[in-house]
């Protein structure tokens, strides 16, 4: 009887212990579901307040941006500094930016991961002398790495999936 409550006792310390095992490993990957769903909110935060010189840093050193309109890639930027050239170039041309992100879903990989992330862009403007408002569904393809405890944007496809443009009054 003894022998047998012994057992009991060290499977439950083994299943007490994979479950801890379990949980934590739970807990780094919602932390870094948390983390890389922040990166891409912040990246959208810092468009909307033009603050581009920030924004670049949420990429890698060379990290590509491809602009894919109608299927098609149209533009691709490489490198911290030609992104951050273009993004400010871009958003200066508005007055206003704003972005509503979406939902998202994230493949973790180790020091990789890739998600999907919807977004609503509106951008309002001048265009010959009216003030214009042009509003894109997006959806971004991106690719992140974990370099130094921070998770960064690798490669991101923008995807310009439709687009409304109207005067505002």
């Amino acid at each position: 009887m003894n022998k047998l409550l012994i057992l009991l006792a060290c499977i439950a310390t083994l299943s007490s212990c994979k479950v801890q095992q379990l949980t934590n490993l739970t807990m780094i990957e919602i932390e870094h579901r948390m983390a890389i769903k922040n990166l891409v909110d912040t990246f959208s935060t810092l468009a909307d307040q033009k603050e581009t010189e920030k924004q670049t840093l949420l990429f890698t050193e060379n990290a590509i941006v491809e602009t894919v309109m109608g299927g098609n890639v149209v533009g691709t930027i490489q490198g911290r500094r030609q992104i951050g050239d273009t993004f400010a170039n871009f958003l200066n041309k508005f007055e206003t930016v704003y972005h509503l992100n979406g939902q998202q879903t994230v493949t973790l990989k180790g020091n990789q991961a890739s998600a999907v992330s919807y977004c609503l862009v509106v951008l309002i403007g001048n265009e010959n002398g009216k003030k214009m408002k042009t509003t894109f569904g997006i959806y971004y393809n991106d690719d992140f790495v974990l370099e130094n405890g921070k998770w960064l944007i690798a490669k991101r496809r923008s995807n310009f999936h439709w687009q409304e443009k109207e005067e505002m009054k």
